[in-house]
């Protein structure tokens, strides 16, 4: 039973409960972008078996009239274990999303497996002829290359920050050069793409100039968020603009909940509170 700090992050240990988090989601406007949590499976069986779940749970979604889609790591379905089984496994999965008229997004892990992912998404958002989206990160010294790669493919783009820590060799590292790179990948994407961007950031500037940006171009956005973090926010964003919610669920949820509890001094210290009943 997942316990009352970590449940403000994880929508539950079952798919439906994730879907029952869903419809509460989208009874406040909010859109939801369901992620079974787990990652870095060696064991192909493992692979297969989450590549099955998300399977499974896109039947589920099927006649619900929930606003919801999936997104998921690679190296959950198969990409520790080969290239080949990770595309077989995403093949899978974006078959049955498209039985049932599903978006889905790949997320990016850390810079050694980002080859591998956009190769996979370009091949398959291509053949499909939009549905999916991947997720760059601003951190990396090569985003820039890469959204300019995908500016003419089919699909959108989330742009994140970046939240691995990767060496200086191949990504930025002060907060200052990331924020400036992130603002600058928004100016290029609003300018040159057309089938959407998804503004991953729980930064208000970076949504302030999303906005703007899309005042100038017109360039159809959306703002994504994690469950957990600046909700008022997110109802308050979701009068006016698209809001998805990145809501992972499984029995995985204790490292994914340690992670999202230590990102920030203040989350740590919101977390000790509540673990000491003060």
């Amino acid at each position: 039973m997942i316990p009352p700090i970590a449940r403000r992050f994880v929508a539950g240990e079952s798919a439906a409960a994730a879907l029952e988090h869903a419809r509460e989601c989208n009874d406040r406007d909010l859109k939801v972008i369901l992620n079974l949590l787990g990652e870095h499976y060696t064991d192909p069986v493992d692979a297969d078996d989450a590549a099955r779940e998300y399977a499974t749970l896109l039947e589920d979604l099927a006649g619900t009239g929930l606003d919801a889609c999936v997104s998921v790591k690679p190296s959950q379905i198969g990409l520790d274990v080969s290239e080949t089984r990770f595309r077989d496994n995403l093949g899978t999965i974006i078959d049955r999303a498209d039985e049932h008229d599903r978006f889905v997004w790949i997320d990016m892990e850390d810079h050694t497996t980002t080859d591998a992912t956009l190769d996979a998404f370009e091949e398959f958002v291509t053949a499909r002829g939009g549905g999916m989206g991947v997720c760059l990160q601003a951190n990396l010294k090569r985003t820039r290359e890469d959204v300019e790669r995908l500016a003419d493919v089919p699909g959108k783009i989330r742009l994140v920050k970046g939240a691995y820590d990767e060496p200086a060799t191949v990504a930025y590292k002060s907060k200052e050069r990331v924020d400036e790179v992130y603002g600058q990948l928004l100016d290029y994407a609003f300018e040159h793409y057309d089938d959407g961007i998804a503004v991953g950031s729980h930064d208000p500037v970076m949504i302030d100039r999303a906005r703007e940006l899309h005042d100038e171009h017109g360039t159809p956005f959306e703002i994504q968020m994690l469950m957990g973090v600046r909700e008022d926010a997110q109802e308050e964003l979701a009068r006016e603009y698209d809001v998805w919610q990145y809501a992972p669920y499984g029995t995985q949820w204790f490292s994914y909940f340690s992670r999202r509890a230590m990102e920030s001094r203040k989350n740590a210290l919101f977390a000790l509170r509540a673990v000491l009943g003060r």
